[in-house]
């Protein structure tokens, strides 16, 4: 693994101080494992986008053609002959998973897709009473979650309202932790499951998660956490902190390709409870006897989060796992976290030096709660903005009404694109 690289400031705005810490950086080299996308003239955007979807690992193209070659050399052999076989597919990425979100390899599967996988999990452990059966979410809740937390209180015969949502105070862009404590205080008896963004997708607050789970078991309830914002981009500890269950996807700050196979973690000690309730395929059942059907056709769950896997893994869809994970493994955490902490900073100061008034960053200064995103709001015309960006070449996002994401990436942005995307507000502010 990389040593994680120290940075002192201060900082200054000149172009040069972008190209001594370029210079300085030891995860520079990881650029060249990535495809960037080009320009029309061939020269490389700046790709501030990895909070939607990650650059594609030049190893990619091999690993998923090594399956395919398999495919067609093997047929159906290659469930148990070539150099990855199919069967115990999955099995690979338990070690490099756990590592990746602090978690013991029997407590990681990848499998399913972020949201199918969050329905699983509620469906274990989202266990209603006509006195406890709120779930409770951040504000802003990602889409795609609200519908599977609102569809299962329907599910289970209670109407939405029984979603509860924490938001920030008024006037502030993100939640206290506090005032999340608070609530569990005065309306923990009600809640059953608190299912919280690890990061928020809009604002990029990055949540006490440890500080959180013991608040909400103080209360008797479930926790679990969405990572689709956190997996890859903030060092996590979920065994330690107790975590009851997280999901994620591995589209984002992982790389693994559009609509790639999702994470999931189930701790141990409901791992270890073959009796818990849950629904059933054939890929979560005990492998001694998977193919017994017809002999024992009973249901008997594999301990781990392998008990929750319904059907056997897409291995087109995750042969790109294979080059992520191994980047990451490679580097390691804490000096992904060092670099990424170093770009906000770096950006965060360059904002600072802009006349006041155009923009606002909602995203914590604090760099302990925020990840790799600063979201920033344009108070005049950002949908302006964003067509300026593009055609300079800068791939970011928008957000409704005027937010644009910004996510420098410690595996391939460098700080002078940093620097030239500030000089780009600059110029529009001075236009």
């Amino acid at each position: 693994m990389e040593t994680p690289a120290t940075y002192s400031g201060p900082y200054h705005a000149d172009e040069s101080m972008a190209r001594e810490l370029d210079a300085a950086d030891p995860l520079r080299r990881f650029r060249e494992r990535f495809h960037i996308p080009p320009r029309p003239d061939g020269t490389p955007t700046i790709y501030f986008c990895g909070h939607s979807l990650g650059l594609q690992p030049k190893a990619a193209r091999a690993l998923v053609e090594q399956e395919l070659d398999a495919w067609a050399n093997r047929g159906v052999e290659g469930h148990f002959r070539g150099k990855a076989p199919w069967y115990p597919y999955h099995e690979n990425f338990r070690d490099m998973g756990a590592r990746l979100v602090g978690g013991r390899p029997c407590e990681v599967v990848f499998m399913n897709s972020l949201t199918a996988n969050l329905h699983l999990m509620l469906l274990t452990f989202y266990r209603p009473t006509r006195e406890r059966f709120r779930i409770l979410t951040d504000e802003p809740t990602f889409p795609s979650d609200r519908y599977a937390l609102t569809s299962q209180l329907r599910h289970h015969g209670f109407d939405a309202d029984g979603l509860l949502t924490i938001a920030a105070r008024e006037g502030e862009s993100t939640i206290r932790i506090e005032d999340i404590e608070e609530l569990l205080d005065r309306r923990g008896h009600e809640i059953r499951v608190v299912v919280l963004n690890g990061v928020n997708f809009f604002t990029g607050q990055w949540f006490d998660m440890s500080r959180i789970t013991a608040a909400a078991h103080r209360h008797g309830c479930i926790v679990g956490f969405d990572l689709a914002h956190a997996a890859g981009n903030v060092p996590l500890s979920l065994h330690d902190w107790g975590v009851d269950f997280a999901v994620w996807c591995t589209y984002k700050y992982l790389n693994c390709g559009p609509g790639a196979v999702g994470g999931c973690f189930v701790h141990e000690r409901h791992g270890n409870d073959l009796g818990l309730p849950r629904l059933a395929g054939w890929w979560g059942n005990d492998p001694a006897t998977r193919f017994r059907m017809h002999l024992e056709p009973d249901f008997v769950p594999r301990a781990g989060a392998d008990g929750w896997q319904l059907s056997n893994p897409p291995i087109l869809a995750m042969a790109p796992l294979f080059a992520s994970l191994a980047l990451f493994d490679e580097v390691g955490m804490p000096a992904l976290r060092a670099k990424s902490a170093c770009l906000t900073a770096y950006l965060q100061f360059l904002l600072d030096q802009l006349p006041p008034g155009r923009f606002e960053v909602l995203t914590p200064r604090d760099p302990r709660q925020r990840g790799a995103m600063l979201s920033i709001l344009d108070h005049r015309h950002p949908k302006e903005l964003v067509r300026l960006l593009v055609d300079e070449g800068v791939v970011c996002d928008f957000r409704e009404p005027n937010v644009i994401r910004v996510a420098p990436m410690p595996l391939y942005n460098t700080f002078h694109e940093v620097w030239r995307f500030a000089q780009l507000l600059a110029r529009r502010i001075g236009e």
